[in-house]
């Protein structure tokens, strides 16, 4: 029953992060990025820690060491994209920090020994070419682009280390832990430039909403679900995301549904149906 329900649940983590493309487009226009983020994560440690009070009472140096490390590759990737989008279009960090469903199973062959078959290359390949259709309109390598592929890495490397550490450790403290270090590493970033508090109601409304859904709720799925998911599947259902962003910029953001959309999409979609398909 939990491995049919994982991908689901992962599926609605997917949904919640690509609204707050939509979401942010306006908030980090008033707001710092940096300064943004480390809000939002610091208010996602207090509603985890609100709801359930005791959760460090059942902290143990295994758990605090593995969800320092799982928290610590998810802040380098936040603070590596921001820095990389500061130097290149959107449409291409999209673009680039999708290659994550890629670079996850190259990870997981080379130190997981984990064999994927011909049939999961395929649908990979799929998802990176719908990726490509959905964000892409000009691409070149620069500093910024190097960034970005550091962050999808990153990204990668932290689905790695839960899908390895998840089983037999409570998901919801290691979720507090890789939230808390993500507010600690955001902070230090942000510290250099100086923090700004967010400017309005607006602005505040936006924090709590990517602070419970996105990430208190949305990270703790994750955590959970990877404890009976492999990190292949994990990646291509998760890269829904991008697919997730179009649609509510299409429905909400006055943007139009282009062929190029539709397409990319599509082939995002199916790889993820493929493949979910394939290993269940």
């Amino acid at each position: 029953m939990r491995l049919r329900f994982a991908p689901a649940a992962l599926l609605g983590v997917a949904a919640f992060w690509g609204s707050t493309f939509f979401l942010m487009k306006d908030a980090i226009k008033r707001q710092d990025v940096n300064s943004f983020l480390f809000t939002r994560f610091a208010v996602s440690v207090l509603v985890l820690l609100a709801i359930r009070p005791r959760a460090l009472q059942q902290l143990t140096r295994v758990t605090l060491f593995k969800g320092f490390i799982a928290g610590a590759f998810l802040a380098a990737g936040y603070i590596l994209q921001t820095l990389g989008l500061a130097r290149t279009s959107a449409a291409v960090t999209g673009f680039i920090t999708g290659l994550y469903v890629t670079v996850t199973p190259l990870m997981a062959f080379l130190f997981q020994s984990q064999k994927l078959s011909r049939k999961t290359w395929i649908n990979i390949a799929m998802a990176t070419f719908g990726l490509a259709l959905l964000s892409l309109h000009g691409f070149s390598i620069g500093f910024g682009e190097l960034l970005v592929l550091a962050s999808a890495i990153a990204f990668a490397a932290q689905i790695i280390v839960l899908s390895a550490w998840s089983s037999g450790h409570d998901a919801y403290v290691l979720t507090v832990v890789q939230l808390a270090t993500c507010t600690f590493l955001t902070g230090l970033a942000t510290s250099f430039a100086g923090y700004q508090s967010p400017p309005d109601k607006g602005v505040w409304a936006v924090v709590l909403f990517t602070a419970f859904f996105a990430t208190a709720l949305a990270f703790f799925i994750q955590t959970w679900s990877q404890a009976h998911m492999e990190p292949t599947k994990v990646a291509v259902i998760l890269v829904m995301e991008i697919v997730f962003a179009a649609l509510f910029a299409v429905l909400f953001g006055g943007e139009h549904l282009t062929t190029r959309i539709f397409l990319g999409g599509s082939l995002i979609v199916c790889a993820m149906y493929l493949i979910v398909r394939e290993e269940a």
